[in-house]
């Protein structure tokens, strides 16, 4: 089921954007063949297996890559795959004799996936880093925190999943769909420096327009607008404020009890001291769960700050079925949905080479050759059952 069901994607086992761009292709329906390195006992898996969600939905097998027959065994896979997904520095995938010119002389309709923090060239681009680096210097961390304060990581949404995942997700879905009509697959060069400076669009065209400081905390959408916040209860839990427009704003503004001459004020700046003291001293008097039941539903865009704990409980959540009830813990769902091509199930994870022998035996390897590849260390064979179907 899915929109990509039929479409075979290799992935090179990593971290970060790399394995979340894989996970949304896998629910989108694709067969994801993940290239996992043979265990070794230095190394301590991170998460438990079966609570690693971002795993989730695809087949392992385990290549020795230092080995040039397990290299030949995935330039094999890559002869009838669609798309590969790599997330390593740039020239690795060179050095071990799988750079892209390599691959398209096996498939040349494959579609290259290539995940980096800085980009496959430029001063920066064999430097290492992690997403707060990569945000900092699109002007992105910059913009996010309180007024006075240093500025605060937003988790690693903006630049490894937003910048990176989803811009490397979007870029393959295009070159597969030109593939289709061109027979000819393509380089997808996806850096995170340059999906977060995408995602930064609107800031930046604000700030042309002269409406954005530099100054955080200062601004509509970073927390200086009082009406852009949250405030704290009085059980000492929080409310999301997003009245921005002003009859929302005209609707909060009721139904919390401030004044009219307060609406009219909603975008003097001078005014918002005043406001903000305000509000705080409102919201701190009742509990969270009474303004939800009165705000939540309203036109006055309030909502209860939920954690990771709570989320899934939430009554729209559950009516949505936005998260998966399968799981050991809560799990998100797969997104987006289909009306027509249906949704793919969500899988659980498998470990280092859980289908080594099942995906050998499709490219018509013999059990005998299978074995001897094994015994040899250029693969990996898991002996215990797995998860997902061969």
């Amino acid at each position: 089921m899915g929109p990509l069901q039929g479409f075979t994607i290799i992935e090179m086992a990593g971290i970060g954007p790399g394995p979340m761009c894989a996970m949304l292709m896998a629910q989108l329906g694709a067969s994801v063949i993940r290239i996992d390195r043979p265990p070794s006992a230095a190394e301590d898996f991170p998460l438990a297996i079966e609570n690693d969600f971002v795993a989730r939905g695809r087949r392992s097998i385990a290549l020795n890559l230092k080995d040039p027959q397990a290299v030949g065994i995935l330039l094999d896979l890559v002869a009838r795959a669609d798309a590969l997904i790599e997330g390593f520095r740039p020239g690795v995938m060179e050095r071990l004799g799988l750079g892209p010119d390599t691959c398209f002389a096996r498939n040349k309709r494959l579609v290259y996936g290539r995940m980096t923090g800085f980009g496959q060239e430029g001063p920066l681009a064999q430097a290492a880093g992690h997403d707060i680096n990569y945000i900092s210097l699109t002007g992105a961390l910059h913009a996010i925190g309180r007024h006075g304060e240093r500025p605060v990581p937003p988790l690693n949404l903006v630049g490894d999943y937003g910048g990176g995942s989803l811009y490397l997700a979007m870029g393959m879905l295009a070159a597969l769909l030109r593939a289709e009509r061109t027979g000819f697959g393509d380089v997808v060069d996806a850096a995170m420096v340059d999906g977060a400076a995408s995602l930064m669009t609107l800031f930046y065209s604000l700030k042309a327009n002269g409406r954005w400081t530099d100054e955080r905390g200062s601004n509509v959408l970073d927390g200086g607008a009082p009406w852009y916040d949250t405030y704290e209860t009085k059980d000492g839990r929080y409310m999301a404020i997003g009245a921005v427009e002003p009859k929302f704003f005209a609707e909060l503004a009721r139904l919390i009890g401030l004044d009219e001459a307060d609406v009219r004020s909603q975008y003097d700046t001078r005014h918002w001291p005043m406001l903000r003291a305000k509000m705080t001293g409102i919201f701190a008097s009742r509990t969270r769960t009474e303004w939800q039941e009165l705000l939540e539903g309203t036109d006055a865009c309030a909502t209860a700050v939920l954690s990771l704990s709570e989320a899934a409980m939430h009554p729209h959540m559950q009516s949505r079925g936005t998260f998966s009830a399968d799981a050991n813990s809560p799990c998100p769902a797969p997104a987006p949905r289909f009306r027509n091509a249906g949704n793919a199930e969500l899988r659980r994870t498998v470990g280092p080479g859980a289908n080594t022998a099942s995906v050998l035996s499709e490219l018509g390897y013999s059990a005998t050759q299978i074995e001897d590849l094994a015994r040899n260390g250029v693969i990996v064979c898991h002996n215990g059952p797995s998860p997902i179907a061969a």
